[in-house]
């Protein structure tokens, strides 16, 4: 098994902190989208949209979508669970995870689509888009800390891929973005403090 990986990626570093998570060592493949190494024909055969993260099996077989590596990774390793446990907690952790996406992750993303020199050339770039969801993730990142309130972690007491969807979402937006959280949001800034002093946070 072997993992095919874009370092800067969100959703790279989501399956790589899930792996780390469960105590899993998997060879790893960086891939070089800059130089075009995710657009060859090798490539293209195991992942026709030319997108990392990429799990390959020893058979052969590929997974794409960085949440259907981690679905995969959870059903094969089960301990410690990160996706929940019973149909209760797995809907709130599904519920918390796809709105730590849709929230932070891809608007995130999209930002950085619209902003980065790096995709001058490879997309319609429209900096109104990017400011637009400026504003929302800065609006998000105020509900966040409010929902945060009276929780250790964001689905509840315990850490799971939410936290982790969060956690790289985060990153990337400080990182590339300087978007970073207000340190007078304290709810945040102590789940903050909490994900990013974990061990497995520099996966």
């Amino acid at each position: 098994m072997k993992l095919y990986d874009l370092p800067a990626s969100p959703n790279a570093r989501r399956v790589r902190i899930f792996l780390a998570e469960k105590g899993l060592e998997i060879p790893m493949i960086p891939v070089n989208m800059i130089a075009g190494e995710n657009l060859t024909d090798d490539y293209l055969a195991k992942n026709s949209l030319g997108r990392m993260p990429l799990l390959e099996l020893d058979d052969g077989t590929t997974i794409s979508e960085s949440m259907a590596i981690c679905r995969y990774i959870e059903e094969m390793h089960p301990s410690p669970a990160l996706m929940g446990s019973g149909a209760l907690e797995s809907a709130t952790i599904e519920m918390w995870q796809r709105r730590m996406e849709f929230e932070f992750i891809l608007p995130i993303i999209s930002i950085f689509r619209h902003t980065a020199d790096m995709w001058k050339d490879r997309f319609v770039q429209i900096p109104e888009v990017a400011e637009q969801e400026r504003i929302t993730v800065k609006a998000r990142i105020q509900w966040l800390n409010n929902e945060l309130n009276g929780k250790q972690f964001i689905a509840g007491d315990d850490y799971t891929v939410a936290d982790i969807t969060a956690q790289c979402a985060f990153v990337m937006a400080k990182a590339a973005l300087g978007i970073k959280i207000p340190e007078e949001l304290k709810n945040l800034s102590d789940w903050w403090i909490k994900v990013s002093t974990r061990a497995t946070a520099r996966a």
